[in-house]
């Protein structure tokens, strides 16, 4: 529908006044002509807007009243480019997520690693100081031991140690050689040889032999014992640490070997009566 122009400016209320009534008229009609054109305009906008808001865009947004086209556009636009942008920011802030709980896991996993290796260090120093421990505790023993084992030396200079207890043989050849080694400890010469010489000449080795012949047995002396020794000798040569029975085996030995080594030198010396 096309309108007939309007003037771009109407005549002030004074100004329409003074017009002449010919011109009042005109002027009128243009004025009222114009708010039929106003009118109408409003009418079609009005129109076209309620049915954009009926209809509504594509995107759903509704179009208010004059509102145009382009800047529905426009609107729906910036909103497209708004759910695209807060999609992007999800998927960057899911991937950042994920990566921050991967490194987390990874670094636990080292700790936990470091932690593992730490322990079973720690265990190892611990099992080897332990046998150390042991080892020193076993050496430690045996040296007690071994020491416990050495014979205690005396403390004392002026105290002789006693000779440890020595067993000997109940026969001839123990008791030559337990009188020899009382022999040799009071420093009186003998040997095993001229001793059990003169044994066998003497009584044969019987130790209760006894003499009733000769010139001792006439005077009441007889000889007596292993070496055929008289009362008088046995008990003038008797040595200290042995028995004062004449038939006593050592003591006999013993005492008989003084007088030898007093008379003769030693019994080795002594190849006949004496």
């Amino acid at each position: 529908m096309r309108f007939p122009a309007l003037p771009s400016k109407l005549p002030t209320a004074a100004q329409f006044r003074r017009l002449p009534k010919k011109h009042k008229i005109t002027v009128a009609g243009t004025a009222a002509a114009a708010a039929v054109v106003l009118t109408v305009t409003g009418l079609e906008a009005t129109a076209s807007a309620g049915s954009a808001a009926a209809a509504g865009d594509a995107t759903g947004f509704p179009v208010s009243s004059g509102q145009s086209v382009k800047q529905l556009d426009a609107k729906t636009g910036v909103a497209s480019q708004k759910a695209i942008k807060d999609a992007a920011q999800q998927k960057l802030d899911a991937a950042a997520a994920k990566k921050k709980a991967a490194d987390a896991a990874a670094h636990k996993k080292v700790l936990d690693a470091a932690a593992k290796k730490a322990a079973a260090e720690n265990s190892a120093k611990k099992a080897k100081a332990e046998a150390a421990k042991r080892a020193a505790q076993k050496a430690a023993a045996a040296r007690s031991a071994k020491r416990a084992a050495l014979p205690k030396k005396s403390t004392s200079t002026h105290i002789a140690s006693k000779p440890a207890a020595k067993s000997y043989a109940n026969n001839l050849d123990g008791w030559i050689r337990q009188s020899l080694d009382i022999l040799h400890a009071k420093g009186i010469p003998a040997s095993y040889n001229g001793i059990h010489r003169n044994i066998i000449r003497e009584s044969s080795g019987n130790p209760r032999a006894i003499n009733l012949w000769d010139i001792n047995a006439r005077n009441g002396i007889p000889s007596k014992g292993l070496l055929q020794v008289i009362d008088p000798t046995f008990q003038r040569y008797h040595v200290s640490g042995t028995s004062w029975n004449i038939y006593d085996p050592v003591a006999n030995i013993t005492a008989a070997c003084n007088y030898a080594a007093d008379r003769y030198g030693s019994m080795d010396n002594v190849n006949s009566a004496y």
